[in-house]
């Protein structure tokens, strides 16, 4: 019997290419930025490394009148600039063009997809036409019309032959109606399982092997739980200000640029359950049992477990920056956050009481994204009895970006006659360890949606139940201003608010350093 959308088997072994079946990859939206700055190279250097399927096509699909050949000059004009390898190989792009095409049309245009259809029809192999990556580099308002489309059709089929699959990107939704919205328009036409909604953090190497980190090693993992764990603290920090996204960022604001996907993400993963396989359903279903798990947020919840702040004019790194209200597209008296930070129960066995912070922001000093792990403290009996609050408490730091690496923080004593403690670090650099070579996120991702792989990737209860903890969140801020110690100047760590959240339970913030 054949087994269609299912994942194709990874060959065991480290190292070892995923066993990949031949299939034509279709880009909607083919001549925007994403397409240009991150899909193509992608593409390329999975060819590069032999871990493209041994034979497939690439077809762009778009309005604008073009030929193959001037889409592959344009792609090569690109990749010579956002390749993470410089220079690009000559003869491997050669190869790799020629499996480059593309397809005019309007998204809305009958014609328009039989066109793509007879294209698809005249490479030859059954399995070119058969087997389909859809990737959406479109507006979310345009998924439904061309799932619909190409169900129309006859390209995209609940079952067989082949298999079909949706490659989404985010964001999926504004909140839990529209994401319920967006996730029936969806499977309208195609099973839940052939849908694959992408969010990159999870493609960084370092997200990932907070799993394996976790639950290959044991030293950690018994450690791992309310007994030993005093509170856990997430940072996402950008250095960055809103820029030229102040209109989208009117919209959004940090909670859900950030806070509904990126950081619940790396929560999940952090807090989760040890899943009963690594088979996809395994390890999402364990993801999901945590968001679930979380605290539900009343109003006056918000009030007293949530911070939002917003940036006025300051020095980043030795240049002035505009405060928010002054951005383009950003109103004069808008209330958006730029900065949010939360501190989040668990209420399940594993984590009963123990807080989770969580926060991010723009402008602030450095960027980097990163997990502390801050153990409860000894008695206070012995050293911490004579040494004071210079007996720091042991914490495991796992960097996710830059300068990625692990380190575990405990006391040591200074040399000398007297009992002089210091807190030191061991620290693992994956560049020391592995090398400097690193895939891009979308490598990875776009391997394992063409795998049929969907551990990396979010399922549809997962989003929803994401919403319903952000939606909580923005009914507590409903119509309330910003305060006096909610704002923060560009250049330092956020509001005085945020400082006060962790002061409830006798906490502090943790700063990212530069690990050098």
């Amino acid at each position: 019997m054949r087994i269609l959308n299912s994942p194709a088997k990874t060959a065991g072994g480290n190292g070892d290419r995923k066993n990949l079946d031949a299939c034509s990859i279709v880009i909607f939206g083919a001549s925007g930025d994403l397409t240009a700055r991150k899909l193509i190279p992608a593409l390329y250097h999975l060819f590069k490394e032999k871990q493209m399927p041994a034979m497939f096509r690439v077809i762009g699909f778009a309005r604008r009148e073009k030929t193959d050949a001037q889409w592959r000059t344009e792609l090569r004009t690109a990749l010579d600039q956002f390749s993470r390898t410089k220079p690009v190989d000559d003869k491997v792009w050669a190869a790799f063009a020629e499996n480059i095409f593309y397809c005019v049309g309007d998204l809305t245009d009958d014609a328009a997809y039989a066109k793509l259809g007879k294209q698809l029809a005249a490479f030859g192999n059954p399995a070119l036409s058969e087997n389909l990556l859809f990737y959406f580099a479109i507006s979310p308002s345009q998924f439904g019309g061309v799932v619909e489309q190409v169900h129309k059709s006859g390209l995209l089929k609940k079952d067989g032959p082949g298999w079909q699959r949706l490659v989404v990107e985010k964001p999926f939704g504004h909140d839990l109606p529209s994401a319920q919205k967006l996730n029936h328009e969806l499977t309208r036409f195609a099973h839940e399982s052939q849908v694959f909604r992408i969010d990159h953090y999870l493609g960084k190497e370092t997200v990932q092997n907070i799993l394996m980190f976790r639950f290959s090693n044991s030293i950690f993992e018994r450690l791992w739980n309310r007994e030993s764990v005093d509170h856990i603290q997430i940072t996402v920090s950008e250095k960055i200000g809103v820029g030229d996204r102040g209109g989208y960022y009117e919209e959004a604001g940090a909670l859900r640029d950030m806070v509904q996907n990126h950081m619940l993400q790396v929560l999940s993963l952090i807090a989760m359950e040890p899943p009963v396989s690594l088979e996809a359903e395994a390890v999402r279903n364990e993801k999901v049992k945590l968001l679930q798990s979380i605290r539900a947020l009343t109003p006056e919840d918000v009030a007293k477990q949530i911070v939002r702040g917003q940036y006025f004019a300051g020095a980043v790194g030795g240049q002035m920056r505009p405060g928010y209200r002054q951005e383009v597209k950003v109103k004069p008296d808008s209330n958006v956050e730029t900065f949010a930070a939360l501190k989040l129960f668990i209420d399940n066995w594993r984590w009963s009481g123990v807080p989770f912070y969580l926060r991010t922001g723009k402008n602030l000093p450095l960027s980097a994204s990163e997990v502390r792990i801050q153990f409860r403290p000894t008695p206070n009996v012995l050293f911490a009895a004579q040494c004071g609050n210079k007996l720091d408490a042991n914490a495991l730091t796992l960097r996710l970006q830059p300068n990625e690496g692990i380190s575990l923080h405990f006391n040591g004593k200074v040399p000398g006659t007297t009992i002089g403690v210091r807190p030191v670090r061991m620290h693992f650099s994956y560049d020391a360890e592995f090398g400097a070579y690193t895939p891009e996120a979308y490598e990875r991702l776009l391997l394992e949606a063409i795998a049929g792989d969907a551990t990396l990737f979010i399922r549809r209860d997962e989003v929803e139940t994401a919403w319903k903890i952000a939606d909580s969140i923005r009914t507590g801020w409903e119509g309330k201003a910003l305060t006096n110690r909610e704002f923060y100047g560009a250049g330092t760590w956020g509001p005085i608010a945020a400082d006060d959240l962790l002061a409830q339970l006798g906490h502090v913030w943790h700063e990212p350093q530069v690990i050098k």
